[in-house]
């Protein structure tokens, strides 16, 4: 069968597909798109568009409960979901297919392969190109423990798009994906229990952070079994019971497993190619290329799984493939959890620092006491931020906040630390009255330096 040509093939029609297909597209370039499921991927349908719209709600009722003078608001669930399911195009991709289609850009569905350099193989048709774009995205990791295939359990998928909240869930897993969809579910009157092998929930951040969200999510009527795993699974009189490598058991109506995510590198052709299929994920170099004519962007690269990644990764690829000399730099990806009081984080990990032989600075201000915004925001208001700095070269490296609005106002220390803005210059910055940014200025002044 003669090949179609085409100026690139991308594999994956999720966040960092879509960004390099349109910008491939713009570039002149014919191109094609291969999804084998929705185009727009796990994020727009089953994972951060869903997430954030379920968690919205109840997060406002929060707020509103904890302003003067403001009567709790309702919750009409079926509402809810109703835009739930707007928001995620009632899982229906026709109109992105189509919007694509219009625009020049030829979209296969079906699970596509590559076939030896420069050929990509889908549903009967042969793609020929000298540019392929691996962005396969990642699956649900699914640990392996007794009983738990034949109890039945969910993903991040069956629990973004439910109908009715269950009575009550177990979480295996106390990251992201637990903590967000554990305090949704609470929140809408589950009895949620969150089960982690580690000591502190979201444990890829600074301890202090899991502390401050573990204190948070107890407050709420959660149950944190920190420290025990799970060792087997089996359903008895409607209910998942999981037993703990403790000996005591835990059980609800519905078993989410959210413990982590595995690159797609698996039955995409890689060796073809000569390249070995890594279950760490497809490496690529700084200008997110995996062999010679193939780029590889978005979560199957195990760099960092986030959207906000994949997107960057897509533009890296687009101007790499125009001839731009570019290169992408991770040190300074925002990452955030959207619980209430939100997660978020910038940098390096103070343990990160110190392992990379960094002479570091710490300091952590709790908002209150420290800015006005806080008390103008809430009644009884919480909150902390903390800072790393480089002692020897007077820079942040790395900053984390759990506080309201976290996630919009952690791009202060994003930016400073892209940019290597010294700390004299930071001290000079002035922010509005009253933020919560303010607090940046409070942090710098107690690092000892």
């Amino acid at each position: 069968m003669s090949a179609a040509r085409y100026g690139a093939v991308v594999i994956g029609g999720g966040p960092a597909g879509e960004v390099a297909v349109s910008r491939l597209n713009a570039q002149g370039l014919r191109v094609a798109l291969v999804e084998r499921e929705l185009v727009g991927g796990e994020c727009a349908y089953w994972a951060c568009i869903p997430s954030k719209v379920l968690l919205r709600p109840p997060e406002a009722r929060g707020e509103a409960e904890r302003a003067a003078g403001v009567a709790t608001p309702a919750i009409d669930w079926p509402q809810v979901a109703a835009y739930r399911d707007y928001m995620i195009r009632d899982l229906d991709d026709a109109a992105q297919v189509k919007a694509y289609r219009d625009d020049g850009v030829d979209v296969f569905k079906g699970d596509a392969r590559i076939d030896g350099p420069g050929h990509v193989a889908v549903d009967g048709h042969v793609l020929g190109t000298d540019r392929i774009i691996v962005a396969t995205g990642s699956d649900a990791r699914i640990p392996p423990i007794d009983g738990l295939v034949q109890a039945g359990y969910w993903t991040n998928r069956e629990a973004t798009t439910l109908t009715d909240i269950p009575q009550s869930v177990v979480i295996l897993g106390g990251g992201p994906v637990g903590v967000e969809l554990g305090q949704f579910m609470r929140r809408f009157g589950a009895r949620v229990t969150i089960v982690d092998h580690g000591d502190r929930l979201i444990s890829r951040e600074d301890p202090v952070v899991g502390e401050l969200i573990a204190t948070a999510l107890r407050d709420e009527g959660i149950e944190l079994r920190l420290g025990s795993k799970a060792v087997s699974v089996q359903r008895r009189d409607g209910e998942r019971v999981v037993a703990l490598d403790d000996g005591e058991q835990v059980s609800g109506r519905e078993l989410l497993v959210a413990t982590g995510r595995a690159p797609r590198v698996h039955d995409i052709g890689l060796e073809s190619i000569g390249i070995t299929p890594d279950p760490a994920g497809l490496q690529v170099d700084e200008r997110c290329r995996a062999a010679e004519g193939v780029w590889a962007i978005g979560d199957v690269t195990g760099v960092l799984a986030f959207t906000h990644v994949g997107m960057y990764q897509g533009r890296i690829t687009a101007a790499d493939i125009a001839g731009e000399t570019v290169r992408a730099d991770y040190t300074a990806i925002p990452r955030v959890v959207f619980t209430d009081p939100e997660i978020a984080a910038v940098g390096l990990t103070e343990h990160q620092a110190r392992e990379q032989g960094i002479r570091v600075a710490t300091s952590r201000v709790a908002l209150a006491d420290a800015i006005a915004r806080p008390w103008t925001y809430e009644q009884n208001p919480g909150g902390e931020l903390g800072l790393i700095c480089d002692r020897e070269r007077q820079v942040l490296i790395g900053a984390w906040a759990v506080a309201p609005l976290a996630g919009e106002w952690i791009h202060y220390a994003a930016l400073a630390i892209k940019t290597q803005t010294p700390l004299s210059v930071l001290r000079d910055t002035v922010a509005q009255f009253p933020t919560f940014t303010e607090a940046y200025l409070k942090a710098v002044e107690l690092l000892d330096v």
